[in-house]
């Protein structure tokens, strides 16, 4: 179609868009612009999924066996305790997704379109079908768009038509019948825009864009899956088959003893059985998905969640400046007109500050900063405005700023326009470097030429300069370019402005006229400020041993500037800032060394930037990289973690990032890899809980066999061990807060084993201890003249008692648990008062006496169960007094 047929077709306007009510009715009728949700396989399938692991399929032919043994009880309750864990698993699932799901609509993207003529910026599934929306580098196409102007528009639409390079768009009509691949007047929902800029009207949304086709075929739900998680698996099936091993082992033995065939099968059964740690798959998840929420609170949304157990070893952080360390609200912090100089103050695009001008003619009675003022804020396409009691900028930063210092200096935007209504302007481009407006003078009817741009560029085009009085004067192009020069070393980004004032030359606007008729009125010198809390986060890192490094396109004055402010260079670090070009004449050594050593790197192309982390991942590093815009892509995507911004970023960025950050703080990676440790912490500490208790019952199993005497523990006791504990108590630990001086410790060495050779000790000492008082209570009871089901009961009740005494140890794997605050877990507490209810039913119930083998105990054998705690409580606490700190 012709674009006037779609036009006309979509009732719009393709200069002013849609009026905001009209957008409103066409949203409630097309509804949002958003996908369907892909679901996660059918009901059955999500159902049986829950079932596939090694440890349950032993556990699975347990069942099957005890009832072909005619042992229906056992039977019943090693199926319920599958059952139960798959109905965990699933319920586990279910919330991980909706988290997912949560975490996405805060991530949103957002679009750029006009309404009611003026340009907003909206949510991107706000969008309808007509809205005019405008496209920049970086952004990701939130609709699928006919073209209705371009400037050199280049998009990647790899991730739609598998098309490698990137495709020039055209505002051409094109055949019926013309394949998506070729189709150079539109650009789809999901590409990615990789140069240029260009404006589009809306024809498809949601699920009727060419991406939402796609979308209903695949319709695959996210995997929920971490390095983490991996060695787990390989650590299930290993153990598997370590427990089958043994299990034939304790039959074998048992036959060889000559013991019943039936008893000493159902011993190996109990054996398989208590050697499995059912618990851990769902505490895992667990403590990963409540690792998950506390980030989001602390603004750190996990886009992939191997990111969680990465953060806890990070050791270096390659940052990028803009907006991450600093608070991406450039300011004008100093002006300069050829008869001196002037500081600003205030920061941001709050327009609260003044000009301070040490006694010399104010705003209204100079001329030529007068002029200044008014060609920054009139040679400008920016907008800042307030919205729910924050300002905030559509347009490009440098120019919001110029906006904001003429607000403060009293000039009034709307009269500006009035004044001096915009005829005609010359874009700014990085060949041209500047930028210029010609508009109409009222009621004078005369025109007037303002500009700005590079210093070095306005100044050759000027043929005169402004003093305060308004006269012109010869120009002095030195004493201009030393002031720039005195601002730039100071860290700020200077801009000239310059005027073709009204009774000047009234012919001629183009790139060949210009030159030689503009008048220089003064600079503008800015700053993107540091944010407040960078600093010490920067401080925070170097303390833990992390260290930050920044990467920026920016000058090098500009980054030594702020990297000084941020403590990143100082009197202890006071290497220079290195640019790309000291990079590109080094050998691949000496590359190597400079990495090492320096901590700014300045004027970084995204091709130096991705060696730069490719180089510190070679000697030995995990490397975190920042980034906003589409040249810090490749470093994101290289990285052990890549942060992308929500606020600043561009699409392109957000894409290849695993963590996505939505105040855009440095500051919050200092709490995200807090959040980290703290969850390696606690799946640490709930592994190192549960392990004894399961080895300390195949133990228990395996020596009655040896010794060939009565099983002290019947499987579905051990199943009641294993599964009331970990969900009322080990689960629990998932809930521990972070200790005190966790940011404190060295990063942790990506290859070391989760369980260090320390930690393998505790928890064989623990099992030997679960092993002794359980066999001498067994024991002592029948010796007192206690029946069967009475010891029994006794040992399992020692089980359970030992790992409430230890679950309180291993709340902290080095200090003692009166230090940390006995009611810092108030979760824990619950659990246990849970687990106690549930033994006191098991033992005195007599439903449960039924089905558990169980019968009730007098109040000296809980004395002398809590006496085995108690012990076993002190000898680990002088085990952390001696050995101290476990985990290296």
């Amino acid at each position: 179609m012709s674009l006037h047929e779609v036009v006309l077709l979509l009732e719009t306007d393709p200069q002013r868009g849609l009026s905001s009510a009209e957008a409103a009715r066409r949203l409630d009728r097309y509804g949002p612009n958003v996908l369907p949700a892909a679901g996660g396989g059918s009901l059955l399938r999500r159902i049986l999924r829950q079932f596939h692991n090694p440890l349950i399929y032993v556990l699975i032919a347990a069942a099957v066996v005890t009832a072909a043994l005619a042992e229906y009880v056992d039977s019943m309750v090693i199926l319920a305790v599958v059952l139960i864990n798959a109905g965990i698993g699933y319920a586990q699932e279910s919330r991980a997704e909706a988290a997912l799901d949560s975490l996405r609509s805060m991530a949103r993207t957002e679009a750029r379109v006009f309404r009611d003529g003026e340009p907003r910026t909206v949510s991107s599934d706000e969008l309808v079908p007509g809205d005019l929306v405008a496209l920049e580098a970086g952004d990701k196409v939130p609709v699928d768009l006919r073209l209705v102007r371009l400037v050199e528009l280049r998009v990647d639409e790899s991730a739609l038509t598998g098309e490698s390079v990137p495709v020039d768009k055209l505002e051409v009509e094109l055949p019926v019948g013309t394949p998506v691949a070729d189709r150079r007047n539109m650009v789809w929902s999901g590409t990615l825009v990789t140069a240029g800029n260009g404006a589009g009207i809306a024809v498809a949304t949601g699920a009727g864009t060419e991406l939402g086709k796609i979308h209903r075929l695949v319709g695959a739900a996210e995997t929920l899956a971490t390095p983490l998680t991996h060695k787990l698996a390989r650590f299930s099936k290993v153990l598997t088959v370590v427990i089958l091993l043994l299990a034939a082992v304790t039959f074998a033995v048992g036959l060889l003893r000559g013991q019943d065939a039936v008893e000493t099968f159902t011993a190996a059964v109990a054996l398989a059985v208590g050697a499995i740690p059912e618990g851990l798959p769902a505490a895992v998840t667990i403590t990963l998905a409540i690792g998950v929420t506390r980030m989001a609170r602390r603004r750190a949304v996990i886009r992939r969640l191997p990111a969680i157990e990465t953060l806890g070893s990070t050791t270096v952080v390659c940052s990028d400046k803009t907006g991450t360390l600093t608070e991406n609200q450039m300011t004008v912090r100093a002006l300069w007109t050829p008869d001196g100089g002037y500081e600003v103050t205030g920061s941001g695009y709050r327009p609260e500050g003044e000009i301070r001008d040490d006694g010399r003619a104010g705003v209204a009675d100079n001329a030529a900063l007068r002029w200044t003022l008014l060609a920054g804020a009139g040679c400008n396409d920016a907008r800042v405005r307030e919205q729910d009691g924050e300002w905030t900028l559509t347009g490009d930063p440098t120019e919001g700023a110029m906006q904001v210092v003429a607000t403060k200096a009293g000039v009034d935007h709307d009269q500006l326009s009035a004044d001096y209504p915009r005829r005609d302007a010359i874009p700014f481009d990085s060949k041209r470097q500047y930028m210029a407006t010609l508009h109409d003078e009222r009621p004078a009817g005369r025109t007037v030429v303002l500009a700005k741009g590079g210093v070095e560029r306005i100044v050759s085009m000027c043929r005169a300069e402004m003093g305060a009085d308004g006269e012109l004067r010869p120009l002095c192009a030195d004493a201009a370019l030393r002031a720039a020069e005195e601002l730039a070393g100071r860290g700020l980004r200077v801009l000239a402005t310059a005027v073709r004032p009204p009774d000047g030359p009234q012919d001629g606007f183009d790139e060949v006229a210009l030159p030689g008729t503009l008048v220089l009125t003064g600079l503008q010198a800015m700053l993107d400020p540091p944010r407040r809390a960078a600093a010490p986060a920067v401080r925070a890192c170097h303390t833990v041993g992390i260290g930050v490094k920044m990467i920026t396109g920016d000058h090098a004055a500009t980054a030594g500037a702020i990297a000084r402010q941020l403590g990143l260079l100082d009197e202890d670090r006071p290497a220079r800032v290195v640019t790309g070009a000291d990079l590109d004449g080094l050998p691949a050594e000496g590359f190597a060394d400079a990495v090492d050593r320096a901590v700014v790197f300045a004027r970084v192309s995204p091709e130096q930037k991705l060696r730069l982390v490719e180089t510190l991942q070679q000697r030995g590093h995990v490397v975190a990289v920042t980034g906003d815009g589409v040249n810090d892509a490749p470093a994101l995507r290289q990285a052990n973690i890549g942060i992308a911004m929500a606020r600043s970023g561009t699409e392109v960025a957000k894409e290849a990032a695993d963590m996505v950050l939505t105040d855009d703080d440095f500051a919050t990676i200092e709490a995200a890899v807090e959040e980290g440790r703290g969850v390696f912490d606690n799946i640490t500490k709930f592994i190192v809980w549960t392990l004894p208790t399961n080895l300390g019952e195949g133990l228990v199993v395996l020596v009655a066999i040896v010794l060939g005497t009565t099983l002290p523990l019947l499987p579905t006791q051990i199943l009641w061990i294993n599964m009331t504990t970990a969900v009322l108590l080990g689960l629990m630990l998932a809930f521990e807060p972070k200790e005190r001086g966790i940011m404190k410790r060295p990063p942790r060495d990506p290859g070391r084993s989760l369980l260090t050779g320390a930690l393998t000790i505790r928890i064989l000492l623990v099992a030997g201890l679960l092993v002794a008082g359980a066999w001498w209570v067994f024991q002592w009871e029948q010796s007192i003249g206690a029946d069967l089901a009475q010891a029994r009961t006794a040992a399992l009740n020692l089980f359970v008692v030992v790992e409430m005494f230890y679950l309180f140890s291993c709340r902290s794997l080095t200090r003692s648990a009166w230090r940390i605050g006995f009611f810092a877990n108030r979760w824990l507490l619950l659990g246990v008062v849970a687990q106690a209810a549930s033994q006191l039913a098991i033992t005195y119930l007599p439903p449960m006496n039924t089905i558990f083998g169980t019968a009730p105990i007098g109040p000296a054998v809980w004395l002398r169960i809590l006496a085995v705690g108690a012990i076993v409580a002190v000898v680990v606490a002088v085990d952390k007094r001696l050995r101290g700190d476990l985990r290296s």
